[in-house]
């Protein structure tokens, strides 16, 4: 039985199946307890750049209080969101978990600040793209191993790390910039990624705006959604 059916679930049809992934970069032997996506999201956890996410701003810098979230603590919450999701709809929840935790490797400290002006300072050599950067850390800046350069990544996982790029980028990425330039979507466990990701920053980010008392109940409650369940709330306790 496949490695990756030992969890007890099966994976539907249109799932990220092993025996259909375009494989890695470098050729490795499989292993014999570990499924390739697990491995893929093993490695990433194990490596420097997923640790530094710690220290890496969400909203709220690190030092304005140790209950506000970080890049680290975002990309866990976006894995569990995903990986619920993916069960729901049989999908690979160990793809899905991996270009989870690895969507924001590439971010720059300071938050989008830090992006945008990161941006502006590289505007000549084509401005700077973290989800690129992202990609990077995992296929060069990673030195884990002797054989070849990065982590050695599963292609689906590589795929949904770049979740966004430039033509002019895509251009020099070969195979793995392929679909950005005939303009096609991601692998459905990227795209259940990428939603995940929406969901807790839309989340979280209110969560932490409430502590730092920068917005209030009342500014909530101008919110349909919120204040519905603002009712609910009221009337149930």
């Amino acid at each position: 039985m496949s490695k990756e059916l030992k969890t007890g679930f099966v994976l539907a049809s249109y799932a990220a199946h092993e025996q259909r992934s375009r494989g890695r970069r470098f050729p490795e032997a499989s292993s014999s307890y570990r499924g390739e996506y697990q491995r893929d999201r093993d490695r990433i956890v194990h490596s420097t750049a997923f640790r530094r996410l710690l220290y890496k701003t969400q909203v709220f810098v690190n030092h304005e209080g140790d209950l506000y979230r970080t890049r680290l603590t975002h990309s866990l919450e976006v894995a569990q969101i995903a990986r619920t999701v993916a069960r729901a709809l049989d999908l690979n929840e160990a793809l899905v978990e991996a270009i989870s935790l690895a969507h924001d490797l590439g971010h720059t400290p300071f938050g989008h600040a830090g992006q945008d002006t990161l941006n502006t300072c590289m505007r000549d050599c084509g401005g700077f793209e973290h989800n690129l950067q992202s990609l990077r850390t995992v296929d060069e800046l990673e030195i884990k191993y002797a054989d070849f350069p990065g982590l050695n990544l599963m292609f689906e996982t590589r795929e949904g790390i770049l979740k966004h790029c430039s033509l002019r980028n895509a251009r020099e990425l070969g195979e793995i910039g392929l679909r950005f330039l005939e303009r096609r979507q991601a692998g459905l466990e990227a795209q259940v990624a990428d939603i995940a990701d929406a969901i807790a920053y839309n989340n979280h980010d209110v969560d932490d705006g409430y502590r730092a008392k920068l917005i209030s109940v009342d500014e909530l409650r101008s919110q349909a959604l919120f204040a519905r369940g603002y009712e609910d709330v009221l009337q149930k306790y």
